[in-house]
Formats: structure tokens, sequence, C-alpha cells
């Protein structure tokens, strides 16, 4: 998702006032055909195109990929003590049909750490088979990955709720899946803006799709131009990127009803960085009932509709 530029000079020719060095001689002639130019506008936009082009094709692979959205088959919700769990019914936590033993095991819930213990299935802990294990803790650094033939699963935590969210490396959803519809790429929404840090308050309230808020690191707001007017956008810090929540007036008409993501650069000198808007995308909940979306504070809808970036896909109910 880097989008580099260089502008190729034409070379100067510095030519000697001696009569003798005035005429070109052939291979100069032939060199001087060959000094590359500077793209012209045309050129410019075909290959901001590709490069769009190629960030979507990552976007789809990402999607698509074993730790993507697509293969989510479950979200389960944990409560204290023991819940069984396989393919037969009368468990308290059903796995889908055929993927694994009736009655495969426990899950035992004690605060905040989850004990599984196998009863009639083969089950790994990142990559050891085992018989029983601690898969999730609160203070542990890293949550290990728990499988079963083409089944894999992780422990979640959201608040005081903890969860199985269970893929299935073998969904159809995954083959069936073909791409995003997505606006023209168009330049217009490629925008320089500049961050405001934070007077008072380094942090904002970010509200998930299960109705919990929880008070998020931000550095600041995004100051920018459209049209003349001045917006702002509210910032989180993701890794080495700016992570954008927001809302326009395409949310719930041809883009997904609970906002677009951003990753954005963060600013060099002076604060500036650029809002790809055609790099906009949309949130997993786009794509399944089985994840834990934040949404755009109030603050992040926009009062116009940004036609750039991926229009929304699919309809899921949450959990």
């Amino acid at each position: 998702m880097k989008n580099y530029r260089r502008l190729l000079l034409p070379a100067l020719i510095v030519l000697s006032s001696h009569p003798g060095l005035n005429a070109q001689t052939p291979a100069a002639q032939t060199s001087a055909a060959q000094t590359p130019t500077a793209q012209t506008p045309a050129a410019r936009t075909s290959t901001y195109q590709q490069e769009i082009d190629t960030w979507h094709s990552k976007r789809v692979q990402d999607l698509k990929a074993p730790n993507g959205w697509l293969n989510l088959v479950g979200l389960y919700w944990l409560d204290e003590g023991a819940s069984s769990f396989g393919t037969d019914p009368q468990n308290k936590i059903i796995f889908p049909a055929g993927a694994i033993a009736a009655q495969a095991g426990t899950f035992q819930r004690t605060g905040n750490t989850v004990r599984l213990i196998v009863q009639n299935a083969e089950i790994k802990v990142d990559g050891k088979e085992v018989k029983e294990a601690v898969i999730f803790d609160k203070d542990s650094a890293r949550q290990p990955v728990v499988s079963s033939g083409h089944l894999r699963w992780t422990i979640i935590q959201r608040g005081e709720k903890i969860g199985i969210r269970l893929r299935d490396l073998e969904s159809p959803l995954v083959t069936q899946f073909k791409d995003i519809d997505r606006f023209p790429v168009d330049t217009a929404w490629k925008i320089q803006a500049v961050l405001q840090p934070q007077n008072q308050t380094p942090t904002i309230a970010i509200t998930n799709i299960l109705g919990q808020t929880n008070q998020q690191p931000s550095p600041g707001k995004l100051v920018f131009t459209v049209d003349n007017k001045k917006y702002t956008l509210d910032a989180l810090e993701e890794g080495d990127e700016l992570f954008i929540i927001f809302g326009d007036e395409t949310s719930g008409k041809t883009t997904y009803p609970s906002g677009r993501f951003l990753a954005v650069k963060k600013p060099g000198a002076g604060g500036l960085t650029t809002i790809d808007f055609n790099k906009a995308y949309n949130p997993p909940c786009a794509f399944t009932s089985f994840a834990t979306c934040p949404l755009p504070p109030r603050q992040n809808i926009l009062p116009f509709a940004v036609t750039a970036g991926e229009k929304n896909y699919g309809h899921h109910t949450t959990q």
C-alpha cells in the first residue's frame, strides 16, 4: 500500500563554445533521443491506477488467507465454568456438522483463563497434539492457535467477554469469493492532510458492534479540505500507521452501513500526510457476522459522499 512516484528529468546537455563541439555526434544524438522525459498527466494517472489495483489485489488475497475474514464460521462466548463442545446438538458449544467429533471436549473458563480438555478428538495447540492445555490467559503476550483437521480457533477477549473465534480453512466462502465492488479510482480523493495533535485528551471513545465502549489512544485529528471546506477525522494509532474509522453520506446506501476503514501514513515534517480515500475499505463485519468491529465515532461521520474506495459487500447480522 505504498505510493511512490519519480519524476524523470531530461538531461541538461551543456555544449562547449568550441566550434568542433557544437555539432552532436551520432552517438550523442542517440543518447539524447533515449533520454527519459517527465511523465504526462495521463501517464501519472495510469501509474496511480496500477498502484490502487495492486493494493486492491493484495486486499483480496488477505481476505482469502488463512488468517483472513472469509473463513470464520463461529464466535462462541464462554460462560464461567465448563462448556462442552463438538458437533452434537447437546453440547453447549456446537461446532459445524462433520468438522470434529460429536463430543470433542470441554472449555473450562476460570476468570480470565481458559483451559482446553480434550475428550474424543485429535486436537493440536500450536502444532502439538494435546489432551489438556491452557489456551488463554489474559496476561500472556501471545495466545496459541488450536487446530483439529481443517478447523482453527483462537480465544479473543472483548472487555469482560471471552470467546472462541472459529475458522474453517475449507470454508466454501473462500472459494466462492470473487471480488469487492469499488468506485472508479479518482485522484481527486487523494487529499493532503495535517495532523493536529490532541490538546488535552489523548484518547477518544470507540464503541464496537457489541455495544462496548473503550477509550483508545489518539495522536490527534487529521485536518483536510474538500470543496474549499475544512473537515477533520480523529485518528487512532496502529503500528507505524494511523487508523481511521469513518462514515459518510454513502454509508448504508452504496457502502457498508457501519462505515469504512482507512490506513494513513504517519505524518512527516510539519505534520503533513495524505488521506487516500481510494483505499477506503470495508470492516470485517461486511464479510462475516463473527467479527466485533468498531464503529465510527460521531465526529468522524463526514457530511458528504465519499465516492471512492470499496462499496458494500454482503449482509450479516451481529452476534
